[in-house]
């Protein structure tokens, strides 16, 4: 450590669960910066406020940026290059769904470009200087719905098949996939790389969900947890000491849980390493 507060970024943290995780933070890490990442303007500088109301003393920092966007993503890690001098804690938990089969700008469609390949480009671009910040840690935020993921590298858009829930469980799946495989090639390095399901949530990803599923979803959320719930779980890995030697692990109410036999596939993680590295524009990447 060299004295600089322990600097936190938290992708989709402007609500839900990245906004709750980023409150508790604040309040039992009183000396640390935060960073946090959202998209809308207003609910951004919204939970700017509430930081700083909270928590007087703790230095919040915002940063915008669509991740259905590749350049946002590289103008956002140019951002936080030239402000963080250190990156001790990287959280991607932004993520969304979609109704409908949706391209971005890139082409890529976008439950698996915001869910996966934004985190993925992200964490690329940041990988150095969160390597010499170490002892630090990168989080993915996945989901239990992984384990009905496929992922057919030949059609990793579902221009054949697409449906809601099998493009989010997909781009769930990519993230334990990307968390185990950047785990074993930052082995000794002091980062520490995890994913979780943060439970079900009654959050608003889900309002992107078609009408006729609305209803079901209404019931559902009376019985999910509450945002407070699932951001306590991120602050767990971001923050607590379980995770300490244990990387990629894979945990689900803050236990470490076996993830899918598909995402325990260490090859399989290679190819879509190398997938996602093209389709991110990385030349040359390291594997």
């Amino acid at each position: 450590m060299t004295g600089s507060p322990t600097t936190y970024v938290l992708t989709g943290a402007s609500d839900g669960i990245g906004l709750e995780c980023a409150s508790q933070l604040a309040r039992t890490e009183p000396d640390s910066r935060l960073v946090v990442v959202g998209r809308d303007p207003r609910r951004t500088a919204g939970a700017v406020a509430r930081l700083h109301a909270e928590s007087p003393a703790v230095r919040v920092d915002s940063l915008l940026c669509d991740f259905a966007d590749l350049r946002a993503v590289r103008r956002l890690a140019d951002d936080l290059l030239a402000t963080c001098d250190r990156i001790d804690v990287l959280v991607n938990n932004a993520g969304t769904v979609f109704a409908r089969r949706t391209l971005t700008a890139d082409g890529i469609e976008a439950t698996f470009a915001v869910n996966h390949l934004a985190g993925f480009l992200l964490t690329e671009l940041l990988l150095d200087r969160i390597r010499a910040s170490a002892p630090a840690r990168i989080v993915f935020t996945s989901s239990a719905g992984h384990y009905s993921g496929t992922l057919d590298l030949d059609d990793l858009g579902f221009e054949h098949g697409y449906s809601i829930m099998r493009a989010y469980a997909r781009s769930k799946l990519a993230n334990v996939l990307t968390a185990r495989h950047l785990a074993r090639r930052l082995e000794g390095t002091g980062v520490t790389v995890t994913s979780l399901h943060p439970g079900a949530i009654a959050t608003n990803i889900w309002s992107g969900a078609p009408w006729y599923a609305r209803p079901v979803l209404a019931v559902m959320k009376r019985r999910m947890e509450s945002p407070q719930v699932g951001g306590s779980r991120l602050l767990y890995l971001a923050a607590g000491s379980e995770a300490d030697g244990r990387s990629g692990g894979y945990y689900h109410r803050n236990r470490l849980r076996d993830p899918s036999a598909m995402a325990r596939d260490d090859a399989l993680g290679q190819r879509l390493y190398d997938v996602s590295a093209r389709l991110a524009g990385l030349a040359g990447a390291a594997t």
